[in-house]
């Protein structure tokens, strides 16, 4: 009869060869390098690490840069300067000025929410904050700047920030939180908002229906818990949340978090440890635990998710979900049926570029932040053989 470790073993013998040969098959499914049918057109050059990009009508967006900086972006594509008003920003590692979105009333409330690494008072540390505040009429600053939820406890880390941001269609905000690298095994335990995935309202109270009210030792702005560090998060068009989350060399996860429930980081994950080797019991499923929808291994490291709802790209690409790879400088296709992906398609690779950010506008195009020193605003356009 096998013993414990030598199932761990045998299983985790197959994972190997499972990356390996997944590795061989996207080598063979290279010379889908091209986005067949769109064409990318730079809008803006000479942006420094931009993390989000978001809309806010006429043709306007707002771009955060992770030093620290917000910046309008006109229709023509030109830059303006960074906005005053931000709050003390932590830019260290992964962290700094990350995800912003317009309210969906901006064009008569300029209201905006956006996430950021909060430097702890007294130096000792920082964590995920989310603020809200209203962008001026001459759109040179934010005003009325308040920090609706901040992540708890502060630790010192410069990793797993998570922090993407959706409004819900019933005016809640989600907000996704990474579980600090250091602190990983606080995704699964409730005192804290390591590796969660939170819900408040629009001032951050918290909704009396949010599942773990009145739960002793437990937040209560957690809506579900067992995440790693999830860097992409959208409203589909099944009206649920759908995120995606980084794993550690392979395991990179696409789910659709429900209320109270657990999806397993630690315990669970298809990756390995860093230079190698299982991580923990080495096991990818555990009753009470959830299975995510979509697995890469080996990793992508995703980043930024939109649902293609238009007609500007053609029938096969409505209702396709959207996910920008960072190591893998790739945009992601995935055809989703029954909210399960059915068939993944990998773009834009000669571009070799890290992209950090995936929306589509209010004007139906999918639009790109590349990760770099220099990065760039892409707005993708189609072809005459899409249309």
């Amino acid at each position: 009869m096998q013993t414990n470790q030598e199932r761990v073993n045998k299983r985790w013998r197959f994972l190997r060869w499972k990356r390996i040969i997944g590795g061989l098959v996207c080598a063979a499914a290279a010379w889908h390098a091209q986005a067949a049918g769109v064409q990318p057109e730079v809008l803006v050059r000479g942006l420094e690490h931009p993390w989000a990009v978001a809309f806010i009508g006429q043709g306007q967006m707002l771009v955060t840069e992770r030093p620290g900086r917000m910046r309008v972006v006109s229709p023509a594509g030109e830059l303006g300067p960074p906005l005053e008003g931000l709050p003390r920003v932590d830019a260290v590692g992964q962290g700094g000025l990350l995800d912003v979105i317009a309210d969906s009333d901006f064009a008569s409330n300029r209201q905006l929410y956006f996430c950021f690494a909060e430097p702890a008072a007294d130096g000792g540390g920082n964590s995920t904050a989310m603020a809200s505040a209203r962008l001026s009429a001459d759109q040179r600053r934010l005003e009325n700047v308040r920090v609706i939820f901040s992540q708890r406890p502060k630790v010192n880390s410069r990793h797993h920030f998570g922090c993407r941001i959706v409004e819900s269609p019933q005016g809640y905000l989600f907000l996704t939180l990474g579980d600090r690298f250091g602190r990983m095994q606080d995704a699964q335990t409730l005192d804290n908002h390591h590796g969660k995935v939170i819900r408040v309202r629009k001032d951050g109270t918290v909704p009396p229906d949010n599942p773990l009210v009145g739960r002793a030792g437990a937040l209560p702005e957690i809506w579900s818990w067992g995440h790693r560090n999830p860097q992409g998060a959208t409203w589909g068009p099944d009206g649920r949340l759908w995120i995606h989350e980084h794993g550690p060399q392979g395991g990179d996860e696409i789910n659709r978090p429900e209320p109270g429930k657990n999806y397993g980081w630690p315990v669970i994950t298809y990756g390995e440890n860093y230079g190698g080797g299982p991580i923990g019991d080495g096991i990818t499923h555990k009753e009470g635990m959830e299975q995510p929808l979509h697995q890469w291994t080996p990793s992508i490291a995703p980043s930024g998710m939109a649902f293609v709802s238009s007609d500007r790209y053609g029938p096969a690409w409505k209702g396709s979900l959207m996910v920008g790879a960072l190591r893998g400088r790739h945009l992601a296709r995935l055809e989703v049926a029954d909210g399960r992906v059915v068939r993944e398609e990998r773009l834009l690779e000669s571009l070799g570029q890290r992209i950090r950010d995936v929306r589509e506008g209010p004007d139906g195009l999918l639009y790109l932040l590349t990760d770099d020193r220099n990065g760039q605003l892409i707005r993708l356009q189609p072809t005459s053989t899409q249309r």
